[in-house]
């Protein structure tokens, strides 16, 4: 096993781990326009893709994601770069590692592929799980420590992504789900519990799971859900990495009403239900970090 994937497992056993918070919100802070393509600023403004890496180690993450979160074809291929896979993900993975260095792991960010598969859509799963290794490969090649498959609502898509993770060599998996309040509970937006969600994942050879980007989902909530996540997970380590609230569009622009304070009050909270990963999903700062790594055990 590579040296770093066995100190992370290791670390991650001995104490709870920081992630970062949200790539894109930061992105669209330093420029990037709503709807543009962000992935592509690995390649044209590599620079402040760095800063937004630099801000969250400074901040105290242990733990960068790559700027990758719409790296697959299909989802490149929308904003005219479907042919560039490799380079944008290979750049998105070297500019998180540069910045990590010995002092945090790199997370291969992997997001869903934007579609929906036959009948319902026009996808072929098998053509779904290449574009997903493409994607893996390039990111691992770059220098990723392990892949981060994120804000799925479908586990047959999840369960291709890890697959295709595996397939390509990497070393340590995470799959986190977004989740929504149902009459029911806690559901994706395809209607899987937490249960029905994480045990295809896990049997996939998921080494980390839980959840992000929860639509309408307090911090509250999150601890409720990570509770749920850790029932499930079958005795592997829970990641949770919680919105910043629900956006608020105003003049153009995007806000979010939690704070960092709240997030680090949430803290204890979320280790006592049982994560062992925390951190933020989108209109999370370095502020909110930089809160959370102040209360985290070390």
């Amino acid at each position: 096993m590579n040296p770093r994937v066995a100190l992370l497992r290791s670390t991650l056993a001995r104490r709870p781990l920081l992630a970062d918070g949200a790539m894109g919100t930061q992105l669209q802070q330093l420029g990037l326009a709503p709807g543009a393509c962000g992935e592509l600023w690995n390649l044209e403004q590599p620079i402040r893709v760095r800063q937004v890496h630099r801000n969250y180690i400074a901040a105290g993450a242990d733990l960068l994601t790559t700027n990758s979160f719409g790296g697959t074809s299909y989802v490149l291929f929308t904003h005219g770069a479907g042919a560039r896979v490799r380079e944008i993900n290979f750049a998105a993975a070297q500019l998180a590692r540069d910045v990590a260095g010995d002092r945090a792991w790199v997370l291969g960010d992997m997001g869903p592929f934007g579609g929906m598969f036959e009948p319902y859509g026009e996808a072929d799963p098998a053509d779904v799980k290449i574009a997903f290794r493409q994607q893996a490969s390039a990111l691992l090649e770059g220098g990723a420590d392990a892949l981060l498959i994120e804000t799925m609502s479908d586990p047959a898509e999840a369960v291709l992504a890890v697959e295709a993770a595996r397939a390509a060599g990497a070393g340590c998996v995470f799959a986190t789900f977004a989740f929504q309040k149902s009459a029911t509970g806690f559901a994706t937006m395809m209607g899987d519990s937490v249960a029905a969600a994480l045990a295809p994942v896990l049997a996939a050879g998921a080494d980390v799971v839980g959840a992000n980007c929860g639509t309408e989902l307090s911090l509250e909530d999150y601890v409720k859900l990570t509770a749920e996540l850790v029932a499930a997970a079958a005795g592997r380590p829970v990641i949770v990495q919680p919105n910043a609230g629900s956006p608020r569009f105003a003049n153009g622009n995007i806000s979010y009403d939690v704070t960092p304070e709240q997030f680090a009050a949430a803290v204890p909270r979320l280790l006592a239900a049982g994560a062992r990963v925390v951190g933020g999903c989108c209109g999370t700062t370095p502020a909110h970090i930089t809160a959370m790594a102040a209360v985290l055990p070390r």
